[in-house]
């Protein structure tokens, strides 16, 4: 049986996707952003706008879709939590340390508030029709009252890792392959305008190869036209995302040359005033430097 309704903080592109799906899967739903105007598609499609962020706190189930783990002191502990009833259930699908995963349960549990942290790994289309990837990490009894919505966004159900922090794990994980076979795929294409190679040519080869995924497909399709906005994932996020691992992996004593290098990659993406483009931007670093690199080639 569904709630009878549930609060979404968060409309960036990921929360406003699943947010329209729970609204189309019958959730009454009430909408909160630090941008109100986000919020109008969905206040159009029958959602509610809450008028402060504090308003939601009334919502006994509140799902999260936050930037970065700033955002989520900022609005889930700055704002939202002081008004908090006991025995409220947070579901929080922000891309976070696995470590501040865990120090957000305690912090929570101490208050008798439930948290359900849950990495969705997919596109904000795949979130859009319900075809998310899921991961959940917290306390069973937590994780089973948030099924519904959980189910509502995913695929094929979603699946339990365990402790908190593990789910973060995961999601860092993915996103630390994500990005490194986007960083591939842009040195590939980059190296085949150097050998005189058309772009098109390059990306249709490898789709059509045994190393295609729906990962590529999905980056290539940016790379072909050269446009990266809107971005489905933004090349920042994927900094932070990567940064993040490196830490956590930092403490445990692990080194990632390959993190750090893709680290550093889009680090450089971000300080070129591209960070709100998707991560495929990264081609981008070479593009200028093509022409020249090809006409040295030549001679």
């Amino acid at each position: 049986m569904k709630p009878t309704g549930i609060a979404v903080i968060g409309l960036g592109n990921m929360g406003a996707a699943m947010a329209h799906r729970l609204l189309e899967g019958g959730f009454a739903l009430t909408v909160c952003n630090r941008t109100a105007e986000k919020a109008a598609p969905l206040v159009a499609a029958g959602a509610v706008l809450a008028e402060s962020i504090e308003a939601v706190a009334e919502t006994g189930l509140i799902l999260l879709s936050l930037s970065d783990e700033a955002a989520v002191d900022e609005v889930l502990f700055g704002k939202l939590f002081p008004a908090l009833r006991r025995g409220t259930l947070v579901i929080d699908t922000s891309a976070v340390s696995p470590g501040y995963a865990r120090q957000a349960a305690r912090r929570l549990a101490d208050a008798g508030i439930r948290r359900v942290e849950a990495s969705v790994i997919g596109n904000p289309g795949m979130a859009r029709s319900g075809g998310l990837r899921v991961f959940t990490a917290g306390e069973h009894d937590d994780v089973e009252s948030a099924r519904a919505v959980l189910n509502t966004l995913s695929r094929d159900g979603f699946v339990h890792l365990g402790r908190s922090g593990q789910a973060s794990a995961l999601k860092l994980a993915f996103n630390l392959i994500l990005g490194a076979q986007t960083v591939a795929l842009a040195e590939a294409v980059s190296f085949a305008a150097v050998a005189g190679l058309d772009r098109k040519t390059l990306l249709d080869a490898v789709l059509n190869s045994g190393v295609r995924s729906p990962v590529l497909a999905f980056r290539a399709e940016f790379m072909r036209t050269g446009r990266y906005e809107p971005a489905a994932f933004r090349a920042r996020l994927m900094e932070k995302d990567v940064r993040l691992l490196l830490t956590e992996a930092q403490d445990a004593g692990l080194a990632l040359p390959l993190a750090d290098a893709l680290a550093h990659r889009y680090a450089g993406v971000v300080a070129a005033g591209d960070g709100d483009k998707d991560a495929a931007v990264v081609l981008a670093a070479h593009e200028d430097t093509i022409p020249r690199v090809k006409e040295e080639h030549q001679q």
